[in-house]
């Protein structure tokens, strides 16, 4: 897997301030997408044992409320492969922080359905360490600027658990 950015204090993608990891990789290719040089798996750096351990160290301090993972599409699955123990790593170490996903799935549809394209053998495991989901993709017919969290109004904030 590969990632484009690693922000150690972001406060726009979740409550609080957070890390925020930009996964490359996405099929959506979203009309309007603010990332799309994220659209390609190989762009950016390579994801690695040393990413996880800096990513990790940027979670320490106790002003950060956790981690965000964007994209790009976490859910693309080349990415859950890699995501799903990170994720658990995480959780594990930082019990008390929330990680947020943001998708352009639909969940229902895209995710939990087992026909779903982002349905695989790490997804439960992936949707059981996020607190909270932001699905939908971004229709720029619905750009809204107003929204908290959000791009366009179709998309969702959801908390766990996901059924």
């Amino acid at each position: 897997m590969y990632y484009s950015e690693i922000k150690k204090t972001d406060i726009a993608n979740g409550e609080g301030v957070r890390v925020s990891l930009f996964v490359s990789g996405c099929r959506n290719c979203c009309s309007g997408c603010f990332n799309q040089e994220t659209w390609d798996f190989c762009y950016g750096q390579e994801f690695t044992p040393a990413t996880e351990d800096e990513l990790l160290y940027a979670l320490e301090p106790a002003f950060i409320n956790g981690l965000t993972i964007l994209g790009g599409e976490p859910f693309e699955p080349e990415n859950q492969q890699v995501l799903a123990p990170f994720l658990q790593r995480v959780k594990q170490k930082f019990p008390q922080k929330t990680i947020w996903c943001y998708t352009g799935g639909v969940l229902e549809r895209d995710i939990l359905s087992a026909t779903g394209r982002c349905n695989t053998p790490f997804t439960e495991q992936m949707l059981s360490c996020i607190d909270v989901l932001v699905d939908g993709p971004f229709v720029e017919s619905e750009k809204d600027i107003t929204l908290q969290f959000r791009g366009s109004r179709n998309q969702r904030i959801l908390n766990a658990p996901f059924k």
